[in-house]
């Protein structure tokens, strides 16, 4: 059994620091990866645009939480609906199907934390770094590509993003 990987030292990253990463018409910025917390926790400041949602989906490893700092978005998981805003703290288990769409006002940024760690890996299999911190000009997404690069990374696209 090998030692898990952690952070040599205390790190601090400022507002415009951590890799940064155009995904899905997101821009991702990484601040903590399973490199420095061990496998244990995946931590990305998330900006959506206005509108977006993404595929119905479900993580078959990790449980995905978000803490909104500002916006709003309802995420729908397991035949709930949650209306979250500024302040608010949402989890999604495990296994559990589902989705959010962000309010039609204003972008959502929220910390979005995964654990364990792993998310990265998939962003990064989807995405593309990003040239500039702002979000990305709206592109097409290649379902197949999407598909498979979850399935590599055990999360299912189970349907389309809600209307």
């Amino acid at each position: 059994m090998t030692e898990p990987v952690v952070a040599a030292s205390p790190y601090l990253l400022r507002p415009d620091e951590g890799e940064a990463l155009w995904f899905l018409d997101n821009l991702v910025t990484l601040k903590a990866t399973g490199a420095v917390t061990g496998g244990a926790l995946t931590v990305a400041h998330f900006v959506n645009p206005a509108g977006f949602a993404p595929p119905l989906h479900r993580h078959l490893v990790e449980d995905e939480m978000f803490y909104v700092l500002s916006g709003a978005a309802e995420f729908l998981c397991a035949g709930s609906r949650l209306a979250a805003g500024p302040g608010d703290f949402v989890l999604l288990p495990k296994g559990e199907p589902h989705t959010f769409r962000v309010g039609a006002d204003a972008p959502l940024v929220a910390l979005q934390l995964t654990t364990p760690a792993g998310f990265e890996d998939f962003a990064a299999a989807v995405g593309v770094p990003a040239a500039e911190r702002r979000l990305p000009d709206p592109g097409p997404v290649d379902p197949a590509a999407l598909g498979h690069a979850a399935a590599l990374h055990r999360i299912e696209i189970l349907g389309p993003p809600p209307r």
